[in-house]
């Protein structure tokens, strides 16, 4: 398998984290965003939305992070990451809306503020973000995990943006348990480190 990715997506280091706790073998070909390369006629032929991250499993192409941890979890039979009785899937089904929601629209997209100078109102994205961040420290109070006993493909669907979520300005001094989880998931085994940047508060 081969994965797509940039070192500083946040995206990119969700499928990234997910292959590896899985022990899921994958050579990382790096896009470089900075040239365009994600938007040449060949990479476009693989994904027509020209993003990252990519996975091409011998020919088999499956675009988007939440996606790949899906079928990287269904490949492999990890029922452990991705549960499969009804109630399971749909309670991470849910938080993989809220990574793609809520999580890319707060943290996630002020973060893109510092690092790429995007378009967005820095006071109504942190603000966004402080809300999903008061849910998500409220979901784990009592619990060590997202969805149930054990860590599922929601923890790592959510994991990578609150953890840089200072290089767009959102303090996370206030939230004891997501800063706990966040050293949860840190300890697991196969864990990989996202890349972090200087900017915003960690500057």
């Amino acid at each position: 398998m081969k994965l797509y990715y940039h070192p500083i997506s946040g995206h990119a280091h969700r499928a990234q984290l997910f292959l590896s706790l899985i022990g899921a073998e994958v050579e990382l070909v790096e896009v470089n965003l900075a040239k365009g390369e994600h938007k040449s006629p060949e990479y476009l032929k693989l994904d027509r939305f020209g993003q990252v991250p990519l996975l091409d499993d011998e020919g088999t192409i499956v675009a988007d992070s939440n996606a790949i941890m899906v079928y990287a979890a269904k490949k492999f039979g990890r029922t452990d990451w991705l549960p499969e009785d009804a109630l399971g899937a749909a309670r991470v089904q849910r938080w993989l809306s809220v990574a793609a929601g809520l999580i890319a629209f707060g943290p996630a997209a002020a973060r893109l503020i510092t690092i790429f100078n995007a378009g967005f109102n820095p006071e109504e994205v942190i603000a966004r973000a402080h809300t999903v961040l008061k849910l998500i420290e409220a979901e784990l109070d009592g619990g060590e995990w997202i969805v149930g006993d054990h860590p599922t493909v929601a923890d790592v669907a959510l994991y990578s943006y609150i953890a840089r979520a200072n290089e767009g300005n959102v303090d996370l001094a206030d939230y004891g348990n997501v800063n706990a989880w966040l050293r949860r998931v840190e300890a697991l085994p196969g864990f990989v480190e996202f890349g972090k940047t200087p900017v915003g508060l960690a500057a």
